[in-house]
């Protein structure tokens, strides 16, 4: 069972427990059997519904935080169409990097909030990557000077990633969510390998 299956699995049964003990409150509360027995059968249905339905879940870009460095496998930008209301979004497929810049062996996707100057540069990236580079990212923190450049109006220099740069949006479902729109790609550093040992010949 993959870590994936084994956190849905846990959140399955953190309903299940959940679901049990309002039962058993609902069980010494004076209502009609009749009503109790369907309200088990009714929450047991809510427990292979919940299972299946987190499972339909994955595969979906998450609109989570994206990992501090990370190698970039591939991106897929969607523009924002007005005429049906869709605000455009950024999809990045990476594997995160350890401190020696060796990567975890387990992709993840990610969905960020568009914008121009971000659906611009992994543009340029998914371009390197087609030519056989390799390319490694970080998230941007607004309080970095460099990462205001180019944004119009107000900025917040003090906000955390994610959210809107203006504000620092704890409003913003962006900012809730922990996605960084700003986000640097870079070239891919080299793998820090451990210093070999060296070792006298055997006589």
């Amino acid at each position: 069972m993959s870590w994936v299956q084994t956190h849905v699995l846990l959140l399955t049964l953190a309903y299940v427990a959940t679901t049990a003990l309002l039962l058993a409150v609902l069980s010494r509360m004076a209502f009609n059997r009749l009503a109790k027995v369907a309200a088990i059968v009714l929450a047991s249905a809510f427990y292979v519904a919940v299972f299946f339905s987190t499972q339909g879940l994955l595969g979906w870009s998450a609109p989570v935080a994206l990992p501090e460095h990370f190698k970039v496998l591939w991106t897929y930008v969607v523009e924002p169409d007005p005429a049906h209301a869709n605000p455009g979004a950024v999809h990045l497929w990476v594997e995160e990097l350890d401190a020696a810049n060796l990567p975890s062996g387990v992709p993840r996707s990610y969905l960020l909030p568009y914008s121009r100057q971000l659906a611009d540069r992994v543009n340029q990236a998914q371009s390197q990557i087609k030519d056989g580079m390799l390319v490694g990212g970080k998230p941007r923190y607004y309080g970095d000077h460099s990462s205001t450049q180019g944004l119009s109006g107000p900025v917040n220099v003090n906000a955390p990633p994610g959210g809107d740069p203006s504000g620092g949006g704890v409003l913003d479902p962006a900012f809730l969510g922990g996605q960084s729109k700003n986000v640097d790609l870079i070239p891919l550093p080299k793998p820090v390998l451990p210093e070999k040992e060296l070792t006298e010949p055997v006589q």
